[in-house]
């Protein structure tokens, strides 16, 4: 791995809010968003009509479209993030159904690390109170396994929070094999933990203050359309149901609240509108943090060397 200057490295993964410009990825995440959504509707129908097998099929359906559409949009916002051409829609599709595989194999290896190390711990503890180990030895090695465990069980939480589950995704995309992530995921907890860490903070305040952004943007121009819906456009419905599709209730929202018969039209035309602004809402602080993770990945790694992911 190359040496970089953290302040350098910060500078990054602050021109992570350019990811908003991504209109690919923005794409891709919200037909993903959409369809998954749809997916997930149709099987909780399935569920509740007792339909047989369509109901598990339909749920697995929104579990393989979530998967492989939000590896489809982190490739192309990897791609903008290393500065190289990003690719077109299809090629990231093909390349998410490739490559995306390597995420769940590169983190089954590394929970099965963390397993075998829970392990070893829970073996020294069980030692330590057998009866055979004498009244000496086993309260030796219960004062030995309790910083190394007090150490060890902090250090795993903080590297998984930190470096393995943001991280991960971001070295697949950049197109690592299975081992090379899991290397290059190792090395960075041995050698860089603490600069991760702080970088990984901030791309959490980026990601927040950017939904904080958004959400005073929803907010404010939902209230003034919604008055002037009523004022203006003569919907008899109160301006506050108005905007509830803005803070994701759907039209189901217009019977509980009694709306009339005669404005259920232009109500259910704001629902649905205001489902997509919510829906924007929730993308851009999203595509802020995946650039903010693959900022950080390209920084503490030679990804940028790397093969890109296949097209």
């Amino acid at each position: 791995m190359r040496e970089r200057d953290p302040l350098s490295a910060l500078s990054v993964v602050l021109r992570s809010v350019d990811a908003v410009r991504n209109a690919r990825a923005l794409f891709v995440l919200l037909g993903t968003f959409a369809v998954a959504g749809m997916l997930v509707a149709m099987a909780e129908s399935a569920l509740a009509r007792e339909a047989g097998w369509w109901g598990p099929i339909e749920a697995a359906a929104a579990l393989f479209v979530a998967f492989y559409g939000g590896n489809a949009a982190g490739i192309l916002v990897m791609d903008d993030a290393r500065g190289l051409p990003i690719r077109e829609v299809p090629d990231a599709l093909r390349a998410a159904l490739a490559s995306a595989h390597r995420l769940l194999l590169a983190l089954l290896i590394v929970f099965a690390g963390y397993a075998i190390a829970a392990g070893g711990l829970l073996g020294l503890l069980w030692v330590s109170r057998l009866a055979v180990s004498g009244p000496v030895i086993g309260p030796l090695l219960f004062g030995l396994a309790v910083p190394i465990g007090v150490l060890a069980v902090g250090l795993a939480v903080l590297s998984l929070m930190a470096v393995v589950v943001p991280l991960a995704a971001p070295a697949v995309w950049s197109g690592a094999g299975v081992l090379q992530v899991v290397r290059n995921l190792f090395q960075l907890v041995r050698e860089r933990l603490l600069t991760v860490v702080l970088l990984m903070a901030a791309v959490t305040l980026l990601t927040a203050g950017m939904g904080a952004i958004a959400t005073a943007v929803v907010t404010i121009g939902g209230r003034v359309i919604a008055e002037l819906g009523v004022r203006v456009v003569g919907v008899d419905v109160p301006a506050q149901q108005l905007m509830a599709g803005l803070f994701g209730y759907g039209l189901r929202s217009l019977g509980a609240a009694g709306a009339p018969t005669g404005s259920t039209g232009h109500a259910a035309a704001a629902l649905v509108g205001g489902g997509i602004v919510f829906a924007l809402a929730l993308l851009l602080p999203g595509l802020v943090y995946l650039r903010g993770t693959c900022a950080v990945y390209l920084a503490m790694t030679d990804a940028a060397t790397d093969e890109p992911a296949p097209h």
